[in-house]
């Protein structure tokens, strides 16, 4: 990190502060006079968009760097899914019944906090959207083991405020999808997508491309729940059909519980690299 006790210029926050000091005229009343790293309105033209995904990957990297963040466990899964004391509020059956998934995922969190805690919350940091259900239950067991835990927000028509155990400075909100998911896989060392639904899916299916073309390392990615997975994607039919090749199927692996995930992850040795993209069937 800069100091900027070291530069040998003037910085930008004694600049901003003595141009709101002027005598206010027409001139410095008009917009053109602001400066420009100030001026929210200008910042949020059209024209400034390559500017704003700028910003919204240099922020949140700047800052887990600063916290010396090395690497992540990530943590997809449906904002819907009830706490199981909840569960009598579920819209659906289905989804009361998914509930056994929100205190799997607490669970696993706070085993892997455990483990993160050990390295001096450097590695292994539990990483989710931020929002309720699934989410929740991750950023929550990480607290209850004494460590932190990430939460990547985002704006969304309904507001999905952050939730209650997320660390708070380590809480972001984006308005870019493709910086936030750049974000999730940075600094992954693990993915786990447990049940969900678009956003979920989204989350899965990116992932598993940067993995299958080599624009990522394999890591170990885990679904929990090998009912819901199955029902809802004929894996075996992409694979039959060609679509995908029959090695494609190792990329992941289904797991129960916790206890299966944390210890899939321990044991976990990185494949070789794969030379070839294409048909491996």
């Amino acid at each position: 990190m800069r100091d900027d006790r070291l530069s040998a210029f003037r910085d930008a926050h004694t600049d901003r502060d003595t141009a709101s000091q002027v005598p206010r005229t027409p001139q410095t009343e008009s917009p053109t006079y602001r400066l420009a790293f100030a001026d929210e309105a200008f910042l949020c033209r059209d024209e400034l968009r390559p500017v704003r995904l700028q910003l919204e990957l240099l922020k949140p990297e700047m800052l887990l760097d600063e916290r010396e963040i090395l690497s992540t466990i990530v943590m997809f899964g449906g904002a819907r899914i009830p706490e199981p004391a909840h569960r009598h509020k579920a819209r659906t059956e289905t989804l009361a019944a998914l509930s056994s998934f929100y205190d799997e995922a607490r669970e696993f969190a706070r085993m892997m906090t455990e483990k993160s805690i050990a390295s001096g919350n450097r590695e292994h940091v539990i990483c989710t959207g931020g929002g309720p259900g699934v989410m929740e239950a991750g950023n929550r067991g990480a607290a209850e083991a004494g460590g932190i835990s990430i939460g990547l927000n985002i704006v969304l028509p309904h507001e999905q405020a952050p939730n209650a155990y997320v660390t708070p400075d380590l809480c972001f909100n984006f308005h870019y999808f493709a910086i936030r998911k750049m974000h999730f896989l940075m600094r992954a060392r693990a993915i786990c997508v447990f049940p969900g639904g678009f956003g979920t899916l989204d989350e899965m299916f990116e992932s598993l491309t940067l993995i299958q073309t080599g624009r990522m390392k394999r890591v170990p990615f885990l679904l929990f729940g090998r009912e819901f997975w199955e029902r809802i994607i004929n894996w075996q039919a992409l694979a039959e059909a060609g679509t995908i090749a029959k090695a494609d199927l190792d990329l992941f692996r289904f797991v129960e519980t916790a206890g299966e995930a944390a210890d899939i992850i321990d044991r976990w040795e990185p494949a070789p690299p794969r030379d070839e993209i294409p048909d491996r069937a």
